[in-house]
């Protein structure tokens, strides 16, 4: 048991508030020593998270893209373009394939599974954050977002703590960034670069800005892979950052003309 904490923090409360002031230095002492104990960068948890994250990504998209009743050929598509970024091996790639499967499976248990990703991933915001918009990215596959997947996904997103203004604000940003996918050539057009930000077009240049760092902090790759992103996605984090850096030069250069 780690007391280093609970001391140094017991006398820094007396020192600063008198008696008083121990049980409060001990308590967030306690807190300290706690989290030393659960290290964040611990080589198993890692790998417990990159197991837990790969196989509820494909199972649970194979849920949703089941959703409707049938599984569409974009919806397959989709899940064949996200393997195929994450380049896995013959094997991965016959793993994710049966959890697809199984996702799709009549006695498919959601809440079971979410339960294991929660537990996983507990504390990973960022993460969290990178699984729903993957799964937004394969319901979106066939150029819609149908009730029947947009039920399941507020769903998702209760279980696991995303709050339903967050969950529109990435419904935004995915729609848009599906919809720039159609005319790579050209860019994203402005109304879909401001709403892969998440900023109205009357947001200040300050806002905008703010708006760009904090989306490239959460979706970092480093930052990711480090706090348990399976490897293998490194290449749809990237794709994201690059979507995140095209928007913001798209704002930056209308701004400037204007």
């Amino acid at each position: 048991m780690r007391w280093t904490g609970k001391v140094l923090g017991g006398i820094f409360g007396y020192m600063t508030f008198g008696t008083l002031g121990v049980l409060l230095g001990v308590y967030i002492g306690h807190k300290f020593d706690t989290g030393m104990t659960q290290n964040p960068f611990d080589p198993e948890r890692q790998q417990r998270i990159k197991k837990t994250f790969f196989k509820s990504t494909f199972a649970i998209m194979g849920h949703i893209a089941k959703a409707d009743g049938q599984v569409s050929q974009e919806e397959i598509q989709m899940a064949q373009r996200v393997m195929a970024q994450m380049e896995l091996s013959a094997e991965m790639k016959k793993e994710a394939v049966a959890h697809f499967n199984r996702g799709k499976s009549a006695d498919f248990d959601l809440d079971v599974e979410l339960g294991e990703f929660k537990q996983a991933c507990q504390r990973q915001k960022n993460l969290v954050r990178m699984f729903i918009e993957v799964q937004l990215q394969a319901a979106y596959a066939d150029g819609v977002l149908d009730d029947a997947e947009d039920d399941i996904l507020r769903h998702i997103c209760g279980q696991l703590g995303i709050p339903q203004f967050a969950y529109e604000q990435l419904k935004r940003m995915l729609g848009a960034s599906q919809r720039r996918g159609t005319h790579q050539q050209t860019g994203s057009t402005p109304e879909e670069a401001y709403a892969i930000l998440g900023v109205s077009e009357s947001a200040t240049d300050a806002e905008v800005k703010k708006a760009y760092r904090r989306l490239i902090s959460q979706h970092h790759p480093d930052k990711l892979v480090s706090k348990g992103l399976p490897d293998e996605m490194m290449k749809i984090a990237k794709e994201k950052t690059q979507q995140i850096t095209e928007a913001y030069d798209t704002v930056r250069a209308l701004r400037k003309k204007s």
